[in-house]
């Protein structure tokens, strides 16, 4: 790193403890500054998925008029490596390697895969949307090329999370995990909330050429941002290359972790809240554009509100949980704080104040970063102590997939709904232009009510670390 670099690093180190959650996992062996270097990973992921979730769908629905269902489902697309992370947390526990690293390689394929979606993005949206001279081109043309964008932006993103995360956990103690852990999800937060802010900044005043330029410019970001994340530290072992740490096969890995923690009913729990705050995901953007008329610029911005929310709920999180307290009965009081969060979204239609839409917004990242963190806290500490890798893989493969499942089924109903709005299905009371969206919104109301029910049994027992 660069004088100026080393400079600002040293200054969040000393920020870090008073101002950062889970700053208090640093040690001597692995002080903050190097904590906050590997981080970087996570700040590329959450601007990738700020672009996905956040500006690239507002663009596509309102700026590129392309369907919100299609949107929704190339938007998801991603979510068909999501059941790979098991796989890949377990490949890397056990990857032969002839240069020493197990982690390393990983990450740097996934680095490389998602600098590749990233960079043909922009061209593949314009095409489908048929604007200028991509109109002479086939619809089949643009569907294709950006659904093979969004996949591979999908496959490296899972992968460098996935093996980054466990990278973290293999460099902490053994009592500091789940606060590494932990600590690599505030930084995903931060990434998300600056990436938001210079997205909407850039986009305000929106052209096809403007779109390229930010599109791409996020791919540089990550080729930079993961090789300084990597650097120095993961310690090369020559004895991998004959040696692996395991020798069972990820089918008889998967049996032990599924055997014990209720492992099983976590990640059913882990599913239903994902897909309770993730299905709107898709929707809020284009609902503050088209319902409350809110501009790009203040449209991505809730993306940052939303991040916010979710910094807020992992740093509440944090305090309660270094107590001592139920990981489980944490995720249920994040379900509970949703509730009322999706209605504040849905009563802002109903009279027309966008304070309530980002209000509600704001709760809806805080109660999701409550869930998140009480869902992972308990993962890290059931966990089998050799298998790090798999147990976040499986916690992050639920995870993604519950979320894209929900991100599509969101445009899908919205569309739907809107459909037959149009059609006068419904009463008259019951139409009008936000009818689709806040069906969406009240279906996740109810899936949070199921999650909560879900969650009882976890919370009547009191789980044991399973042994390593």
């Amino acid at each position: 790193m660069n004088s100026l670099s080393q400079k600002m690093m040293q200054v969040w180190a000393r920020l870090g403890p008073s101002f950062l959650p889970f700053a208090d996992a640093a040690t001597p062996d692995l002080p903050l500054s190097r904590l906050l270097r590997l981080s970087l990973f996570q700040v590329s992921v959450g601007m990738t998925l700020v672009l996905l979730v956040g500006t690239l769908n507002r663009v596509m629905i309102v700026e590129l008029a392309v369907p919100a269902s299609l949107v929704s489902i190339m938007v998801a697309m991603p979510i068909v490596f999501a059941p790979f992370r098991a796989l890949i947390g377990f490949r890397s526990d056990n990857h032969r390697s002839a240069l020493g690293w197990k982690r390393v390689p990983f990450i740097w394929k996934g680095t490389l895969v998602q600098f590749g979606g990233l960079a043909i993005m922009p061209f593949a949206l314009l095409v489908l949307s048929g604007m200028g001279e991509a109109s002479k081109a086939p619809a089949w043309v643009g569907q294709l090329a950006a659904g093979f964008a969004f996949l591979l932006v999908g496959a490296g993103m899972h992968t460098i999370q996935t093996v980054g995360l466990a990278l973290a956990t293999d460099l902490a103690p053994t009592e500091s995990q789940p606060k590494v852990v932990g600590l690599m999800y505030v930084m995903l937060l931060v990434g998300m909330i600056v990436s938001a802010l210079v997205f909407g900044a850039l986009l305000e005043e929106f052209t096809p050429a403007r779109l390229i330029e930010v599109v791409q410019g996020a791919a540089v970001a990550t080729i930079i941002l993961n090789p300084i994340a990597l650097w120095k530290q993961e310690t090369r072992d020559r004895s991998r290359k004959t040696n692996p740490i395991d020798q069972s096969s990820f089918s008889e890995s998967w049996e032990t972790f599924s055997r014990g923690g209720n492992a099983i009913r976590r990640l059913v729990a882990v599913g239903l809240g994902t897909m309770a705050f993730s299905m709107a995901d898709v929707l809020l953007e284009p609902y503050g554009g088209q319902i409350l008329h809110l501009t790009v610029d203040a449209t991505t911005k809730l993306t940052a509100t939303f991040a916010l929310g979710g910094l807020l709920g992992f740093g509440l999180a944090s305090r309660v949980l270094s107590r001592g307290s139920d990981p489980f009965a944490m995720a249920s009081y994040g379900a509970l704080v949703g509730i009322p969060a999706f209605l504040a979204v849905i009563l802002a239609s109903t009279v027309s104040v966008p304070f309530l839409f980002g209000f509600g917004t704001l709760l809806i990242g805080f109660g999701g970063g409550l869930f998140g963190h009480g869902t992972l806290t308990a993962t890290m500490n059931l966990a089998p102590e050799n298998q790090r890798g798999l147990a976040l893989g499986a916690w992050g493969a639920v995870q993604a997939t519950a979320a894209g499942i929900a991100l599509a089924l969101g445009g899908i109903i919205r569309d739907i709904v809107d459909s037959l709005a149009d059609n006068n299905v419904f009463p008259s009371l019951l139409s009008g232009p936000a009818i689709g969206y806040t069906t969406v919104y009240s279906i996740e109301v109810v899936l949070l009510i199921t999650t909560l029910l879900a969650m009882v049994p976890l919370l009547r027992r009191k789980q044991a670390r399973m042994p390593g």
